[in-house]
């Protein structure tokens, strides 16, 4: 009888492992290219893997972190990763050059962007226009935060070729930059703006897009920040990934919306939140404005950057863009 209890105990096992092993084998994989792991911006993407949201979806999803949105996005027209979690603008700015990149759900209403000034020159730089001739951090060369800074020079009348930009990070190593000296000023991202601000009470912002009406004021409207995207052949030929991931995306917004600041921040890994969680916690209570409802494009929102981009980019202003084909709703119609 032992013997007979033992035999069907291990046939259980084995039958456990066995359908363990075809649920594995189910799962579809996907790589998740992000500008910034610690960044607020990108918070959504990163709460759906520890809220189990991708595996639920059936996916097996690998998250590889970079220091910008460009990095990110280079990984993916490389081949080294499936989608990128970075900001909507660059698949209008790719467009122009006739590189169809889409989005298939957006997470951020607002940017975030916020042009902050070194605590040391507090007292000489008041204003965009005193840039000139200034060092300038951005996250990297090439990303949102560069295209942020060149639109607000030139909306500001200062020459962005008078202006050194220099890649910074968005995290711990922005922070040291703006602290050291190494930049006079620079684009930073939350939680990075809060934390330094605790440090400075005095901290001089230039410019703040982390709210509608902020964003308002610096865009003339709604301005989609942070989405998932990638190419469109990619999304084509991987529908049901691209399925999978928007639905966890937008459960993670609905959970996000229903659920308190503290909440959010013990679902997260410590090494994001860092020693001072009162000041990423408050960071995060900023930023919470930020996420959207629903995951659609605003095609006002979309229509926006477009306008943004001609104003600097003279290769976006004549290139006829299509912004149809920048991104679809379908897959978050479907998710709802």
């Amino acid at each position: 009888m032992k013997a007979f209890l033992i035999r069907k105990l291990l046939a259980t096992l084995a039958a456990l492992g066995l359908m363990t092993g075809v649920a594995l084998a189910q799962q579809m994989k996907v790589t998740i290219a992000i500008g910034g792991a610690a960044c607020l911006c990108y918070l959504p993407t990163v709460l759906a893997k520890h809220l189990g949201e991708y595996e639920k979806a059936g996916l097996n999803a690998e998250m590889v972190d970079f220091k910008g949105g460009s990095q990110a996005l280079t990984a993916v027209l490389g081949g080294s990763a499936d989608v990128v979690s970075g900001y909507f603008d660059h698949c209008v700015n790719l467009a122009a050059k006739k590189q169809h990149m889409q989005a298939f759900v957006v997470y951020d209403r607002y940017p975030g962007l916020v042009l902050v000034v070194a605590p040391k020159n507090a007292a000489t730089i008041k204003s965009v226009k005193d840039l000139a001739g200034k060092r300038v951090g951005v996250s990297a060369p090439g990303s949102s935060t560069h295209y942020f800074l060149n639109f607000l020079l030139k909306k500001n009348g200062v020459d962005s070729n008078g202006v050194g930009v220099i890649g910074i990070g968005l995290g711990a190593t922005a922070i040291a930059a703006m602290e050291q000296g190494s930049v006079d000023a620079a684009v930073m991202l939350d939680p990075a703006v809060t934390l330094l601000q605790g440090k400075n009470k005095d901290l001089r912002i230039l410019s703040d897009t982390r709210t509608q009406k902020d964003t308002i004021d610096v865009f003339g409207g709604e301005y989609p920040g942070g989405a998932l995207y990638t190419r469109a052949d990619w999304i084509e030929k991987n529908p049901k990934v691209a399925q999978a991931l928007t639905n966890a995306v937008v459960r993670t917004l609905k959970w996000i919306h229903s659920n308190t600041p503290e909440a959010i921040m013990a679902k997260m890994p410590a090494e994001l939140v860092g020693a001072d969680k009162a000041l990423y916690l408050a960071a995060l209570k900023n930023t919470l404005p930020m996420y959207s409802t629903t995951g659609l494009m605003d095609p006002k929102g979309a229509k926006a950057v477009l306008d943004v981009f001609s104003q600097s980019s003279p290769d976006v202003a004549k290139a006829n863009i299509d912004l149809s084909k920048t991104y679809t709703n379908k897959f978050v119609e479907q998710a709802k």
